[in-house]
């Protein structure tokens, strides 16, 4: 008999309160990375209701204005109106200090920054080698903020959520069962009509790109009916609070750290994208139909302390083959991440949103011939 299953993800917009703070983290790193591609930066960002908090440690040859950016990535988020009470007027305070002399000794000896393990994972189930209900979540999202911008619906305002549920017969997708987008818009406008345009304008469209229809009735829109203040004024937002959204929308394992705001001396981030990169070439050149790959440092290590691969029961190779193979995608030290995946630029504003993993536009996302 057939096995049958489903299986949830979600994602959010650009302007959801803990993207805004992942975006303008990573904003920060990247004009130290353009000055100075050696700093070494690990910044937090807390917003709330007209508040904007940034703290954590930076040293680099750089002069940046922490305040300066933030302003312009609040503006660039669509939050500039007194009634969203938080906009690029709120009151900015910054706490950022130098980073800590014991943890740059290791760093200095191209050493880890930090310790923790991490996780990359690939399917041959989407073109991208993703799980399919984070991919189409993804979709969601970037298209509500792809509709507000370009005024197709005008009265949307900045935040949202997108949640999809895909079904799954002995394993592969096969469908969409329902699909759950939050909102916030003006009050003039009803929620019929968000509905309306939402399921036009935003959910036909995506699924029509993956084959799929969903009928209305399947369609929650605004759950509570009203949502017209959204951003921070009615949720808080902290960078690194979206791990999941960030990676594989729950269907696989993440490890300890977010990404957002750390320079790649941190593998909380370089680590994690080295192992979706082994993960991503494993599946793409067929060895295994599934891929998850395992890493582990400490603070100082230059190598990984864990190194593993699981195929679950996938593999078209033996194990030893298939290591092997992992070894020539990537030297896993932290000097051969940064190295071969040229983690010292400024890439990293791109990757705040809509997900890290899954967009070719990325160093770690590409198939290398080997």
């Amino acid at each position: 008999m057939a096995a049958f299953s489903t299986f949830t993800s979600e994602s959010v917009c650009a302007g959801h309160p803990d993207k805004i703070c992942d975006q303008i983290s990573d904003a920060i790193l990247d004009e130290v990375l353009r000055q100075d591609p050696c700093g070494r930066v690990a910044v937090e960002t807390v917003v709330a209701k007209n508040r904007i908090i940034i703290v954590g440690e930076l040293t680099a040859a750089a002069e940046v204005d922490i305040t300066k950016i933030a302003k312009e990535q609040i503006r660039r988020l669509g939050y500039t109106k007194p009634q969203y009470k938080f906009s690029d007027k709120s009151p900015i305070e910054v706490y950022v200090s130098g980073q800590s002399v014991e943890i740059s000794k290791g760093v200095d000896s191209d050493g880890a920054g930090d310790q923790g393990m991490m996780f990359g994972y690939a399917s041959n189930e989407t073109k991208s080698l993703m799980p399919l209900p984070i991919t189409i979540a993804h979709a969601l999202a970037r298209r509500i903020d792809e509709v507000r911008e370009s005024k197709i619906l005008p009265y949307l305002r900045p935040d949202g959520k997108s949640q999809v549920t895909c079904q799954y017969k002995n394993g592969k997708p096969y469908g969409v069962s329902t699909v759950v987008l939050a909102v916030p818009h003006e009050e003039r406008v009803e929620l019929i009509q968000v509905r309306n345009d939402l399921c036009k304008h935003v959910i036909s469209e995506v699924l029509a790109q993956f084959g799929f229809k969903i009928g209305r009735s399947k369609v929650i829109v605004n759950g509570t009916g009203v949502w017209h203040l959204g951003g921070p004024a009615s949720d808080s937002g902290v960078t690194g609070r979206k791990i999941v959204v960030d990676t594989y929308g729950g269907y696989a394992r993440v490890g300890g750290g977010c990404f957002s705001g750390k320079d790649p001396t941190k593998v909380d981030r370089s680590g994690a994208y080295a192992a979706r990169y082994i993960a991503k070439n494993i599946v793409a050149h067929g060895l295994a139909k599934r891929a998850e790959v395992r890493l582990a440092y400490f603070i100082g290590a230059t190598k990984p302390i864990m190194q593993e691969v699981e195929t679950f029961g996938t593999a078209r190779m033996a194990p030893k083959a298939i290591n092997d193979f992992a070894s020539k995608v990537i030297n896993t030290s932290v000097k051969g991440i940064i190295e071969e995946l040229d983690l010292r630029r400024p890439i990293y504003l791109k990757t705040a949103a809509y997900g890290h993993f899954g967009r070719d536009e990325f160093p770690w996302e590409k198939i290398k011939e080997i």
